[in-house]
């Protein structure tokens, strides 16, 4: 008896000063990496079919006179608006154009992004705060932008700054719903688990809500900039003096075709900068996103 207690206790002690078995590595989760070579060349090539398609339509639409419900009589074709860029696209008031119309799309996007941010997350996270504030939002989101127009003009100052709220009202309605959206639906749990290590309210917005509401905002913000860009088109079109807007108007009462295609292909090209820079700014501030896409594939 005495002898296999000795035996236990020597192969206890055996099992002690023996080396821990070895973990199984984890595998790594094979995601395809965001810029590869052979995706990014899919996704050109299909955007290059897409666009090319558009202005084969229109080609063949003007080529041919086409007069089927849609009539192509009057509307330019792509050479004579290329003939067109090439005598005004260099020119200093053209620049002057795109430069106004930029500057204000940034400044209106900006004030609405800081404060459609915060009233989302405010509105999101505190009842009394979505019951205080959400009846006035519901009730003035449905006012088109373009309905704000002729009192903007009255309330600021200059037309600068009107065209500057026209802007900001466009933007400010996609960016706070989808943070409204993104954090009432964020996972309770999160929350929980955040209160029960000891985070205050302040590290909860922070570490917790932000950054699981960051999806939802980043698609605020590429809807409000498109949004943004039709509000800001056409308040310059009625009280802008300067801007894309105000250029294709001008040409539609100059009765120069050519310069009003030229136009809407700029607001286009433009529009579609903008929208890119924050899918870019987006992927650098959501890293995580490209793991979790590849897991789903």
């Amino acid at each position: 008896m005495e002898r296999s207690f000795d035996l236990d206790l020597d192969a206890g002690a055996h099992a002690l000063s023996a080396p821990p078995p070895r973990a199984p590595r984890a595998r790594r989760l094979k995601v395809p990496a965001a810029g590869d070579a052979r995706s990014l060349g899919v996704k050109t090539a299909l955007a290059g079919v897409s666009i090319g398609a558009l202005f084969l339509l229109w080609y063949l639409g003007t080529r041919y006179r086409v007069q089927f419900y849609i009539r192509f009589h009057d509307v330019p074709t792509p050479f004579d608006v290329f003939r067109e860029a090439m005598h005004t696209v260099g020119s200093r008031q053209f620049a002057a154009n795109v430069g106004n119309s930029l500057r204000r799309i940034f400044a209106g996007f900006f004030v609405a992004l800081v404060s459609g941010v915060a009233l989302g997350l405010l509105i999101g996270r505190y009842r009394i705060v979505s019951r205080l504030l959400m009846p006035a939002i519901e009730v003035l989101r449905p006012i088109p932008a373009i309905a704000w127009v002729p009192l903007s003009i009255m309330l600021w100052p200059t037309t600068e700054s009107s065209i500057v709220f026209i802007t900001f009202i466009g933007a400010f309605y996609p960016i706070l719903l989808n943070t409204v959206d993104g954090v009432e639906s964020l996972d309770g749990v999160l929350l929980r688990a955040g209160r029960c290590l000891g985070a205050s309210e302040a590290q909860l917005f922070r570490h917790v809500i932000l950054p699981g509401v960051l999806p939802n905002i980043f698609t605020g913000l590429a809807v409000g900039m498109g949004v943004a860009w039709v509000s800001l088109i056409a308040a310059e079109m009625i009280s802008g003096q300067y801007g894309v807007g105000y250029y294709t108007w001008e040409a539609y009462s100059l009765v120069n075709y050519p310069a009003i295609v030229l136009g809407m292909i700029t607001i286009g090209a433009l529009g579609l900068l903008c929208s890119g820079a924050i899918r870019l700014v987006g992927q650098w501030s959501m890293p995580w996103l490209a793991y979790v896409n590849g897991a789903r594939k």
